[in-house]
């Protein structure tokens, strides 16, 4: 095996969602034919579409359909599956547990082809590390059965000196993937970057930028675009490819997305890491001045 067919088993990048990342699809490119698009870029996506409703399992199939074999899908985890929805969602659900059988026929099509890698469930920053959230934690290790999960935190309690071991010993001991969050370092309502392992075969990396500024933005109206308006430096993800090597020595695969998207960086920021780990960082789409310049040429 070579040194990149070694890298690409081990490494994969992408970007959260793929209807949003305009810079890697051929002008005039259809909505529905972006996926598949994107899968020339990128090995892996995370699919931030099911965080606002779980979709059916014929279209997760059709999904499933459009790109190659080796490409895989990071689920992002129902909002009400994770307190996003403050119960909000009664009428669509008869109970929790009804979301997370829902989330179980979704994903099958996904598992059945070979191209579900996790369900991510990122909690809120409301989500403190307290013990009603651990036997949340594990009732829902329970209810994903044998699906593979990845956690993410929002609130640093987790993390603090108090707690930071048994917060990764309960990953370990419950089976759920570590996601490790790069973003500012804001108060209670941001995390650090904490580079461990869960012991499992994957370990996974959210690059949400490090806006501090705009990070504590969530009552304005387009908090969203504020908050992961960032584009990381050359230096920024040189460290990271440092951070990746390292973590590696520890698991066998290491996901990478990149959310900082609010001004078109996630996706440059995912090629440039790509190139600086050595790997094929996708071609380059067609614009209408390109063909022009071709049909010139070619009558010359």
């Amino acid at each position: 095996m070579s040194k990149k067919e070694q890298l690409e088993q081990q490494i994969q990048v992408g970007v959260s969602g793929w209807g949003d990342h305009d810079k890697l699809y051929d002008e005039g490119t259809k909505a529905s034919d972006k996926l598949a698009m994107y899968s020339r870029h990128f090995a892996i996506v995370e699919m931030d579409n099911s965080f606002y409703a779980i979709p059916s399992p014929e279209q997760m199939k059709k999904w499933a359909s459009v790109v190659p074999n080796h490409f895989g899908f990071i689920v992002k985890a129902y909002q009400g599956m994770t307190g996003h929805a403050r119960g909000k969602d009664k009428e669509r659900y008869s109970s929790v547990k009804a979301m997370f059988d829902h989330m179980l026929v979704s994903i099958e099509e996904l598992r059945s082809a070979g191209k579900l890698r996790t369900v991510l469930f990122q909690y809120p920053p409301w989500f403190g590390c307290e013990r009603k959230h651990v036997d949340i934690l594990k009732r829902t290790r329970e209810w994903m059965k044998d699906v593979p999960i990845a956690l993410e935190f929002r609130h640093q309690s987790w993390y603090t000196p108090e707690f930071r071991e048994k917060t990764m010993e309960l990953m370990r001991s419950e089976g759920w993937i570590h996601s490790i969050a790069d973003e500012p370092q804001a108060g209670i309502g941001s995390v650090p970057a904490v580079l461990e392992t869960s012991g499992t075969d994957a370990v996974m990396i959210r690059m949400h930028g490090r806006n501090t500024e705009g990070w504590h933005s969530s009552g304005q109206p387009n908090w969203r675009e504020v908050r992961y308006l960032y584009r990381y430096s050359l230096e920024e993800l040189e460290q990271w490819k440092e951070r990746i090597e390292q973590l590696l020595e520890h698991s066998k695969q290491c996901w990478v997305i990149f959310n900082n998207n609010s001004g078109g960086d996630a996706s440059d920021n995912a090629k440039q890491l790509l190139k600086l780990m050595g790997m094929d960082s996708g071609p380059e789409p067609l614009r209408q001045m390109d063909l022009l310049s071709g049909d010139i040429t070619g009558d010359i």
